[in-house]
């Protein structure tokens, strides 16, 4: 794919409502998981919100939500776009890769504008515009986290994502980091970035594995059932915990100095917003955007932790 340098979300915001009466009347078609977990649902929030304002800004043009708990009910939604509210436009975070690979190639063969958010498609170039986090950035940023600060020979386990690129994407970056440093992952198992689901793994690991100095959950959601898990078994001290996506409640252990949660790694849901003021400023001609809009992970630590909190936040 070809990368371009595309507008921030605040060059975007001040794009959006200048140019709206000059545009055509456009329908943008939104689809993304339902709110099954803390960073789900402040996607469903943040992507709620921008609709709402995007609608009073741009009162010509129709958006359509549609949230989905599986990849089966995501191809049938998007098919049901494009029959019946004939979309111009598609914002679509896909619920895996892989199945949604072949409907959404073909809603842009038929010409239709396609935004991909955060799991990458299994086929490269199909989307107008790419936006996400930096994956490969959130695991390096949490393996360098333990390549800096654990013994040689130190012991971790590691919870991985749904399978998608992007869960591939973080491994991928963790396991690099990691190379070279001496330090032994235990295991490595997907914890599908469900709280209930990395309790249950987590459990196992703990009756399997008399020592564990670090657990790598690769979203907050995940960290907060392992804690759980931890807890319930009584080897709080044994072992730190560094998840990702910046949840206030991961950040508020930060800031309150809980040796068990020394860090977090920032993933922000309101990804979906820059996607879809992205994709109105693009279809509807007000600025060329194309490629790829790439968000930096960070590393949120005691000191810097109070920039990341925001008790407002449903996540």
């Amino acid at each position: 794919m070809t990368k371009t340098l595309i507008a921030t979300t605040a060059l975007v915001g001040a794009l959006v409502g200048p140019m709206s009466g000059m545009a055509l009347a456009e329908t943008i078609g939104v689809s993304i998981p339902a709110a099954t977990h803390g960073w789900a649902g402040a996607l469903n929030f943040h992507a709620e919100r921008t609709i709402e304002r995007l609608k009073e800004v741009y009162p010509e043009h129709e958006f359509v939500l549609a949230t989905t708990p599986d990849s089966a009910t995501q191809v049938s939604d998007l098919e049901d776009m494009v029959a019946t509210r004939g979309i111009d436009a598609l914002v679509v975070l896909p619920f895996e890769s892989e199945p949604l690979t072949g409907p959404i190639q073909r809603i842009a063969d038929s010409g239709t504008w396609v935004t991909v958010v955060d799991r990458g498609l299994a086929v490269e170039g199909i989307e107008t515009l790419y936006v996400a986090g930096d994956n490969d950035s959130f695991g390096r940023t949490a393996g360098q986290y333990f390549a800096d600060t654990l013994d040689e020979g130190a012991k971790v386990v590691a919870m991985r994502g749904i399978p998608s690129t992007v869960d591939n994407e973080r491994v991928e970056g963790f396991e690099a980091a990691l190379d070279g440093s001496g330090i032994e992952v235990l295991a490595m198992d997907h914890g599908n970035w469900n709280r209930d689901t990395a309790f249950t793994l987590m459990q196992d690991w703990l009756s399997r594995f008399p020592e564990i100095d670090a657990v790598w959950a690769a979203d907050d959601d995940m960290a907060v059932g392992a804690l759980a898990a931890i807890e319930q078994a009584g080897r709080t001290g044994e072992m730190i915990v560094v998840g990702g996506a910046g949840m206030k409640e991961m950040v508020d252990r930060i800031r309150s100095g809980d040796s068990t949660v020394p860090v977090d790694v920032t993933y922000p849901p309101s990804m979906i917003s820059t996607a879809i003021e992205m994709t109105v400023v693009g279809v509807t001609g007000a600025a060329p955007m194309s490629g790829e809009f790439i968000i930096a992970s960070e590393l949120i630590t005691p000191e810097n932790a109070d920039d990341f909190y925001f008790e407002d936040s449903p996540y």
